[in-house]
């Protein structure tokens, strides 16, 4: 952290906390969970997680025990987190079947069986099957959802479906909040997710946020106390091919003058696919039901950490130059999109991990990911490392930190 720029205790304003009570569907009567949101007594170093904390073994914290084998389903297998969720079942033991387009060309491991179909029109090779278990990682269309459930509701016992924080009833992101620095987390498991609007019907498009709420409640209908809901945030680590986050280990891999945005005690939460994809597998083999946010670390990680931890896992030289909130936002500057995995104020970058840990979620450290994401976007092809879908160009970045030097 740069000199002269201390913590900042800035509580969420009560018109934000009523919004929140406000959201939240049925009874208005706190629980203990929002009495220690509302009272701040968890503290500033708010351990999410108990006693799992950031600096967790690198291998993640995966269980050595074996488990009983199970005969899972993936549906997918092949995207961003599909190759490590299909490694760590093999690995400990199950009896893996993957359903795909066969259109991408990755290493499967020996003796996983492959289904080709497509989740919009073709299920005949999942026709007259039984599994113990589904794991739903690809449903980018509620309509596939519905179609799965409708044909695996007699076939299998426990149905995994990954949504996202996205399904959340929030407002999207607004420079107003860009000050206010989150020290408890607002959104837990129980918090409002977002409705279809006012003249929506069964069938319509609809977008991300909607689509994941829509899918929860189809498979939740199917499938009733035989359900799992994992809500992941910002998956990030090898293999990730959106920069989202990546352009941060990368960029301070280059060295030099690095442009760090708006204040560093701005909460931020990330989560390593890897160990996101191994205890969603650990959720299917112990039959774990109910709704999670799998989101990371397991306690209260700021942008200034993270960018710290990062930098641990490079050698070259790099110094960080805080650029305030509202400077950046006169540049036009971006967050999220030129500035990745940064969204100065919104409840979604601090939401609650405290079930999930209880469930078994376990970290790696931010600085082994970062140092396995250099390592694998040094072998991406130079298109991809030249045309990144997120993050601003090196000439852009040293225009807005001249235009802040110029401030004096």
């Amino acid at each position: 952290m740069p000199s002269g720029i201390g913590p900042v205790m800035v509580t969420a304003p009560d018109e934000w906390m009523t919004t929140v009570w406000k959201a939240r569907e049925g009874t208005m009567t706190p629980t203990r969970r929002d009495f220690l949101k509302t009272t701040g007594l968890a503290g500033a170093g708010l351990a999410l997680g108990g006693a799992v904390a950031c600096g967790a073994p690198d291998t993640g914290g995966a269980l050595s025990t074996r488990p009983v084998p199970k005969r899972l389903l993936i549906l997918g297998g092949t995207g961003f987190i599909g190759p490590n969720t299909v490694r760590y079942a093999v690995d400990r033991g199950h009896e893996v079947t993957i359903f795909t387009r066969g259109r991408s060309e990755r290493d499967v491991p020996a003796g996983v069986e492959q289904l080709v179909g497509d989740r919009n029109d073709d299920h005949s090779a999942l026709e007259g099957r039984r599994w113990d278990a589904v794991l739903d990682n690809n449903a980018q269309d509620y309509r596939w959802v519905q179609k799965s459930t409708d044909l695996l509701k007699d076939a299998t016992n426990h149905y995994v479906f990954v949504s996202s924080i996205s399904a959340y009833a929030l407002e999207g992101f607004g420079w107003g909040r860009a000050e206010q620095i989150m020290r408890e987390p607002l959104v837990d498991e129980d918090y409002a997710r977002i409705e279809p609007p006012d003249g929506w019907t069964d069938g319509d498009d609809a977008p991300y946020g909607l689509m994941k709420t829509l899918s929860e409640n189809i498979v939740h209908a199917a499938f009733p106390g035989r359900t799992t809901v994992v809500r992941p945030g910002l998956i990030v680590g090898p293999g990730d091919p959106t920069d989202r986050f990546t352009y941060w280990p990368v960029r301070l891999d280059e060295g030099g003058e690095v442009l760090a945005p708006g204040n560093p005690e701005h909460a931020n939460q990330i989560i390593d696919q890897r160990d996101l994809t191994e205890w969603i597998v650990r959720l299917a083999e112990s039959g774990t039901m109910g709704d999670y946010n799998g989101t990371g670390p397991g306690e209260r990680l700021s942008m200034g950490s993270m960018l710290d931890q990062i930098g641990a896992a490079v050698t070259t030289p790099y110094e960080l130059t805080w650029v305030p909130e509202r400077f950046l936002e006169a540049q036009g500057v971006a967050p999220w999109s030129d500035l990745p995995s940064w969204i100065p104020g919104d409840p979604l970058m601090f939401v609650d991990v405290r079930d999930a840990v209880a469930a078994g979620l376990t970290f790696r450290s931010i600085q082994a990911t970062a140092r396995d994401t250099i390592e694998w976007d040094k072998q991406r092809p130079a298109e991809e490392r030249q045309n990144r879908r997120f993050g601003m160009s090196r000439e852009r970045e040293r225009a807005v930190l001249d235009a802040w030097h110029a401030e004096g």
